[in-house]
């Protein structure tokens, strides 16, 4: 029997998106899982340098809840997303992917990316890497 899987598509960038994708991460990797995240899109400008260094965005349709939901996590010396998936690569089998299309969609380049990223690869590679597990799509 194969191992458990757990893959996520990573398309938002925005902070209220990208909290369950650490926590859903490092949840998985502490529980035994091959964990694959794919950054696409503006999911992909979160794990770039700059984007890394920029005040945390909330999606429009949540933006009275941001301020509260920062100072909230906060309050709580709650870790940002990326220090989750850090944390659950120290613990698991975390692999982390930024979308070679995407990339060349915006002019990114390898060396933009932060130090916590795997590999730059297409999508026929990820979905190879996802096959016989969980999907899903934040």
């Amino acid at each position: 029997m194969a191992g458990k899987k757990l893959s996520i598509i990573v398309f938002s960038g925005t902070v209220d998106k990208l909290m369950p994708v650490g926590i859903l991460a490092s949840g998985a990797a502490a529980s035994g899982y091959e964990v694959n995240l794919f950054f696409t899109f503006w999911g992909l400008n979160a794990i770039t340098k700059n984007g890394m260094q920029a005040q945390p965005q909330i999606d429009k349709n949540y933006e009275q809840m941001g301020p509260m939901m920062m100072k909230r996590m906060m309050e709580m010396k709650f870790p940002m997303w990326h220090q989750l998936v850090k944390e659950a690569k120290d613990v698991g089998e975390v692999k982390v992917y930024a979308c070679s299309t995407t990339m060349e969609f915006f002019g990114i380049k390898k060396e933009h990316l932060a130090d916590f990223v795997d590999d730059v690869v297409g999508v026929a590679t990820f979905l190879d890497r996802a096959e016989g597990g969980t999907t899903l799509f934040i």
